[in-house]
């Protein structure tokens, strides 16, 4: 399911290179492959394109964590608590990944 959904994004972006939903989507099908090295790849993308992203920071965050890299993942969540010091999650994961 995940494969169709990444081909589906990847044409969006051939069609559309700057479309920021489509890198963050296909960040996220990768991630829930567990395609870490990829999916942070796409979220860098997200990022690059439009730095404000906070699901991006977030959800790189989230991969970070996933791969034991908690230091680069607590910079990503601060990331996102800059941009919107109310998200509970990002606040939540750093704490996790803290410890």
């Amino acid at each position: 399911m995940h494969d169709e959904a990444i081909k589906a994004y990847d044409e969006a972006i051939r069609l559309d290179p700057k479309l920021v939903s489509a890198w963050h989507n296909k960040g996220v099908a990768l991630g829930n492959q567990k395609k870490y090295d990829e999916a942070i790849k796409a979220y860098d993308e997200v990022i690059r394109l439009d730095p404000d992203q906070v699901a991006a920071w977030y959800n790189k965050g989230v991969v970070l964590s996933a791969q034991n890299m908690h230091e680069e993942a607590i910079k990503a969540y601060d990331e996102a608590i800059r941009l919107d010091p109310n998200q509970v999650a990002a606040w939540y994961n750093k704490g996790t990944a803290s410890r």
